[in-house]
């Protein structure tokens, strides 16, 4: 199959076994080019879809690379929606320019469309790529890094001190730990983990510790139950006045907000350290409130996941509402033009209902701006003060703002892909 009018030599198609190594080669070269560990490796090798992968080659030579992992994504609401998780998407730098990304870009969302999944999901290494074809920046993390020497924890909730926390071999208690992240509440946002997905929590290649210690688990128990756990690591330092310590939190998860902040009250307690690096934790993460200073934490915004309405219509109808709404919006879709066109959306905290309608539009947008604001993290008032989003009936903004919110918590992408 021809992939591009420019590059008539290139052919797409899908990825097949035993062209894997060199398929993963290219995408190593194009992410700089230093090798991976085996563990890491194997990994990614046992994750890979085969069938929802493809690959441009241009004759012998694998020139870009993408795939789409079979995800399963909180929605607000509580369901659980199937989104395609696009992933290793890489153009070699040889054949920049040359229509291969978008060749890519347009086979894969074909594809999601027909295997029916309503939402193809990315976090994306370059954002400014990604937004031409209708993927939106849905959610956010929050990175720290902590003083703790001169930050405490100075609220704590109740029942915080019947948290007991104990250390455990990572992999010895991986079942444990999968077993807590699978009845953690629901958040927009949240994957549902398919088997072998448990393995990226335990991956600890050495020559990314950068002299911090093996990867090191507590767990967090109340009666004999275990209902959290932090994997993290330490980075011993030694100045003149002395010790002055780094601790790396790798992932945390707690079932309540008691065990929360036991596990905090760990990590911000470890002997010999003096600093606490926080990565990629929910923006409405409770610490905040619990610390004496938040100043010299140092909290700092990303970008987190990215999210494409591949069937509009199936997208809305998937979520609730906060409150009820009902309007009419024109999207705009040059991408996947199945999309575009007027949709009337009407939803509570029931249900909803979204369909294909003549009626007068209320807001215009395009199919990037509704991603965007899909997950409820990102308001559609903040979007119009953008000039990313028209309101075409008075009040209809402000309106779908208030519905389209969370609810209790923010949306959280949990870990990469």
């Amino acid at each position: 199959m021809a992939t591009d009018a420019t590059d008539s030599a290139a052919t797409l198609r899908v990825l097949r076994r035993d062209d894997w190594d060199k398929w993963y080669d290219t995408l190593i070269r194009a992410f700089g080019g230093v090798p991976e560990a085996t563990e890491e490796r194997e990994l990614w090798n046992s994750l890979t879809e085969f069938d929802r992968s493809i690959g441009v080659w241009d004759g012998d030579d694998c020139v870009g690379t993408a795939g789409a992992f079979s995800f399963r994504l909180a929605v607000p609401g509580g369901a659980s929606v199937r989104a395609a998780g696009v992933t290793m998407v890489c153009v070699a730098a040889t054949h920049r320019r040359r229509g291969v990304l978008t060749s890519m870009m347009r086979r894969q969302l074909d594809d999601v469309r027909s295997w029916g999944e309503p939402l193809a999901v990315l976090t994306a290494s370059e954002p400014a790529i990604y937004g031409r074809f209708g993927y939106g920046a849905a959610t956010f993390q929050l990175n720290a890094e902590v003083d703790t020497s001169r930050v405490r924890l100075s609220s704590l909730p109740e029942g915080t001190d019947a948290v007991r926390v104990r250390y455990a071999v990572p992999a010895d208690v991986l079942d444990v730990c999968e077993s807590v992240y699978a009845r953690l509440p629901s958040r927009p946002g949240l994957l549902a983990r398919l088997p072998g997905w448990e393995r990226l929590g335990l991956l600890d290649p050495e020559s990314e510790r950068e002299g911090a210690s093996p990867l090191q688990c507590v767990l967090a128990e109340r009666d004999g139950e275990t209902v959290g756990y932090a994997r993290f690591s330490v980075k011993p330092g030694w100045e003149t006045a002395g010790p002055e310590g780094t601790v790396v939190l790798r992932d945390s998860v707690a079932l309540d907000p008691a065990a929360d902040a036991a596990l905090w009250r760990f990590l911000f307690g470890i002997d010999l350290t003096s600093k606490l690096v926080i990565r990629g934790r929910p923006v409405d993460d409770a610490w905040q409130y619990m610390v004496s200073d938040i100043r010299r934490c140092r909290p700092r915004l990303r970008d987190s996941l990215y999210v494409r309405p591949v069937d509009v219509g199936a997208a809305l109808e998937a979520r609730t509402y906060q409150t009820p709404v009902d309007v009419v919006f024109e999207v705009e879709d040059t991408f996947c033009p199945w999309n575009a066109g007027r949709w009337r959306l009407s939803g509570d905290a029931k249900g909803a209902s979204c369909e294909r309608t003549a009626d007068a539009a209320d807001v215009a947008l395009s199919v990037r701006e509704l991603g965007a604001a899909y997950l409820g993290g990102v308001s559609l008032a903040a979007l119009q003060a953008a000039g990313r989003v028209r309101e075409l009936r008075r009040g209809a903004v402000a309106e779908a703002s208030v519905g389209f919110g969370a609810g209790v918590t923010a949306p959280w992408l949990p870990h990469g892909f």
